[in-house]
């Protein structure tokens, strides 16, 4: 609002609004960064395994399953796990249960929990797909790494867990 006593304005940019365009813009790149990946991975788990980026990631979490104290997952946390809503990620579980790559029980302690686990015919296209979710990965990045805004990004997400040995 101006200053009508003196005919000013406020400053266009303060330091909170350069603080907040900052955090805005490296929103966006982290957006960009992900959408880059999750596309490339997409493309390539479509064209050689007939899964989508999500199908994989609901497969590899409950790939990890296991009998005993915190072995099985309820959907809710399935869906935590891959960032979908639960509607969603119980659409998601019927189409893999469709195609024979899952299939569901009722938990013996507890009628009302329903749990979900990995076929072998689920288990041996997770692991014929790794690969190459491994690989676009790995394309992605680089890809990513080559571009100024990303490459920071790139970095911190490689640096997040230690290099696999050799």
């Amino acid at each position: 609002m101006p200053d009508v006593s003196h005919g000013t304005t406020a400053p266009a940019s303060t330091p909170a609004s350069a603080g907040g365009q900052a955090l805005a813009q490296g929103w966006c790149a982290l957006s960009s960064l992900h959408s880059r990946i999750e596309a490339h991975i997409e493309r390539a788990l479509q064209a050689r395994h007939g899964l989508s980026v999500r199908e994989f990631s609901v497969l590899n979490v409950l790939s990890g399953q296991h009998d005993g104290e915190g072995g099985h997952l309820q959907m809710k946390q399935v869906a935590d796990s891959v960032a979908l809503s639960q509607s969603a990620t119980t659409r998601l579980v019927t189409r893999l249960e469709d195609r024979d790559l899952l299939s569901r029980y009722i938990c013996p302690t507890d009628r009302r929990g329903i749990y979900t686990n990995v076929s072998p015919e689920g288990l041996k296209l997770l692991e014929e797909a790794r690969p190459t979710n491994d690989t676009a990965l790995r394309e992605a990045l680089e890809d990513a790494a080559r571009r100024p805004e990303l490459a920071p990004l790139v970095a911190a997400v490689e640096g997040l867990w230690p290099p696999a040995p050799a």
